[in-house]
């Protein structure tokens, strides 16, 4: 009898995302756990996983349009598996209210919850780098970084998506 993997699948603009995805992959294939890595567009069916793993960048407080139609399409498939949802987001990384920016960061996810409650949620620090951006946000965060003093940078901390995807063969085992 095969094994079925654990789906790890985002949405990615700049490349951020996909590497936290990268990352959960890394320290589930560490614990010995069957992974597949997968942009969300090449994800046609859920049918071979055990559980999934699926990730967005935030735009305009929401995950990406694509990351929720995947939900919105398969929706059925991840309510009969482990599911967990995770964001990256830079306002995580400026500001000096750690604990309502995580609070009202956490709300961004409830177009997901929508649709199927994760298991489990990670919400992670972004990367800041305006040449990966189109012209009109390219401009709209350098008037952001004049005003709220933000600076070019990667603010991904790795220590937490590791520990928080630690933690995710527990919380799929005590699903099933």
């Amino acid at each position: 009898m095969t094994t079925r993997s654990i789906l790890v699948t985002y949405a990615s603009r700049g490349g951020s995302t996909m590497g936290v995805a990268k990352a959960i992959a890394t320290v589930l294939t560490e614990q010995r756990l069957p992974v597949t890595l997968l942009p969300m567009q090449q994800v046609k069916h859920l049918n071979s996983y055990q559980a999934v793993v699926a990730g967005s960048p935030i735009h305009k407080n929401r995950w990406l349009p694509e990351a929720l139609a995947f939900v919105k399409e398969h929706q059925i498939g991840l309510r009969t598996k482990p599911f967990a949802a995770f964001l990256t987001c830079l306002a995580l990384a400026m500001t000096n209210q750690p604990a309502k920016t995580l609070n009202d960061v956490a709300q961004w996810l409830q177009p997901v919850r929508h649709f199927v409650q994760p298991c489990s949620e990670g919400l992670f620090a972004g990367v800041l780098d305006l040449s990966k951006i189109s012209l009109g946000y390219r401009l709209l965060f350098r008037g952001a970084m004049t005003v709220r003093r933000w600076r070019e940078g990667d603010y991904r901390n790795w220590h937490a998506i590791e520990a928080w995807a630690a933690t995710l063969p527990t919380k799929f085992s005590s699903i099933h």
